[in-house]
């Protein structure tokens, strides 16, 4: 009669659950990859910066103008401006507002939307794509022609014409992102269903009466989940992108929102041309460092993964 507890049985689990992950192929080859490391620093560090702004840093102070009675366009200290600026490290902007609090609260933003972007875009795509692999015929044919006329237009360009359907704002630009997103998923993850529907093993859990369900969610899904993260990662830094492109053009955050797009647009429009470089210098900075660290990540993921995924994502 075994003695075993359950607890000593979770304590066995879990020390197998972690031998498995430290001695996992993707795991150590992702760690290898140096690219892969960069870009995990990067979006470690903007994860801190967001959450640290967005839990110590008001909201409406930081859409107020005038704060302080400090110069609007003035450069910080350390680049030449007054003393008394030394505090605020970006300088002010057209409105005196501080460019740095406002530049470390637009990563709570690009990374807030960008996560609801890419969560509901991953969700419709994996949805869609396994049930036309699995169903075929008619079911495949109607999603993938459907999803097919979404993808020949520009993803851009499309986000913008539902934007102007649906009204500007940021949860609206979400909306649009997430059905511009969809077809990508879904061709990936349809890709992929198809090998894993070729195993014998999904026929004979059809003939021991599984429902479809069953199969689609219990053994199709899980062997589909190596080209869904990667997607998802490579999609996550065109998300934070788009959403700032939008927001550039006036469809996406409102005037005030600590956002990096309108913060461009705004350092463009009454800094860049007259030399005020830092109104536009540091939120296209935070940008560009946030895509680089998710575009980093997704192609060590990629390596990392299964040569045979590389050509489902191509």
């Amino acid at each position: 009669m075994s003695t075993e507890t359950p607890t000593t049985r979770t304590d066995r689990d879990e020390r197998g659950a972690l031998a498995r992950l430290k001695n996992s192929p993707f795991l150590s080859e992702l760690l290898s990859n140096r690219l892969a490391l960069i870009g995990i620093g990067i979006i470690l560090g903007m994860v801190i910066i967001a959450l640290y702004a967005r839990l110590f840093y008001d909201l409406n102070a930081l859409t107020s103008s005038r704060l302080g009675g400090f110069p609007d366009r003035t450069a910080p200290g350390w680049a030449g401006g007054p003393a008394s600026l030394t505090e605020m490290y970006f300088g002010t902007d057209a409105l005196a507002r501080d460019i740095f609090r406002r530049t470390m609260y637009g990563a709570w933003i690009a990374l807030k939307f960008g996560t609801i972007t890419v969560a509901a875009s991953t969700t419709l795509g994996v949805g869609l794509g396994i049930i036309a692999a699995y169903y075929g015929d008619v079911t495949d044919n109607v999603i993938m022609r459907t999803m097919d006329v979404v993808l020949a237009f520009p993803s851009l360009l499309l986000a913008l014409a539902l934007v102007a359907i649906f009204g500007a704002g940021l949860w609206k630009a979400v909306i649009a992102l997430t059905l511009v997103y969809t077809p990508r998923f879904a061709r990936v993850v349809r890709g992929a269903a198809l090998k894993v529907l070729e195993d014998e093993y999904i026929d004979a859990t059809a003939a021991l009466g599984a429902t479809d369900p069953r199969i689609l969610v219990r053994h199709i899904l899980p062997n589909t989940l190596a080209p869904i993260t990667v997607q998802s990662t490579l999609n996550f830094g065109l998300a934070i992108i788009d959403i700032a492109a939008l927001s550039f053009l006036g469809f996406g955050a409102q005037a005030g929102t600590p956002s990096w797009g309108l913060m461009l647009a705004n350092g463009v429009e009454n800094g860049l041309q007259t030399g005020k470089w830092w109104m536009s210098f540091f939120p296209g900075l935070f940008l560009a460092l946030t895509v680089l660290g998710f575009n980093l990540l997704g192609d060590g993921m990629r390596d990392a993964l299964d040569p045979r995924m590389q050509d489902t994502l191509d």
